[in-house]
């Protein structure tokens, strides 16, 4: 009875400790199979090849252009708001973001979520893309693409 009480003891341990080791393989499988899925899910829905920190700067950008033009008077101090877009591109690890196209078109997305038209557009167009034609053309472009 001794004998088989020390086996059932052995047996019932190499069995508890397999389920542990397959339970805690599982759960790691699990987790990295949870990240390659939102991973894939992020890159497929997102409507242009803008990775999830570029979205996110994108947004950053947008949303500060729509504060700083809703609070800001007429005359506003075009430095200021220079000086603003570097310290969100620092927030978010952007460097050279005066040369990126994702602050142009996040520049027109807060422009439009400012509901800003007509001549105040232009003139705010104009100033934030320096006269630049191509930063004027990617503010359009994030102007329009604003629901």
């Amino acid at each position: 009875m001794h004998l088989y009480s020390s086996y059932l003891k052995y047996t019932l341990f190499y069995t508890a400790l397999c389920c542990t080791v397959s339970v805690i393989g599982g759960c790691s499988f699990s987790y990295s199979s949870k990240s390659i899925s939102d991973s894939t899910s992020s890159i497929v829905s997102s409507p242009s090849s803008v990775s999830g920190k570029s979205k996110k700067f994108l947004n950053a950008v947008a949303d500060y252009t729509m504060a700083f033009v809703k609070s800001s008077p007429a005359n506003a101090d075009y430095n200021t708001f220079v000086k603003g877009l570097s310290d969100v591109a620092a927030k978010e690890g952007v460097t050279n973001w005066d040369q990126d196209s994702l602050t142009y078109t996040g520049i027109g997305k807060g422009l439009k979520r400012a509901n800003v038209e007509g001549v105040a557009y232009e003139t705010y167009k104009k100033n934030f893309a320096r006269g630049d034609s191509k930063k004027m053309e990617e503010i359009q472009d994030g102007y329009e693409s604003e629901n």
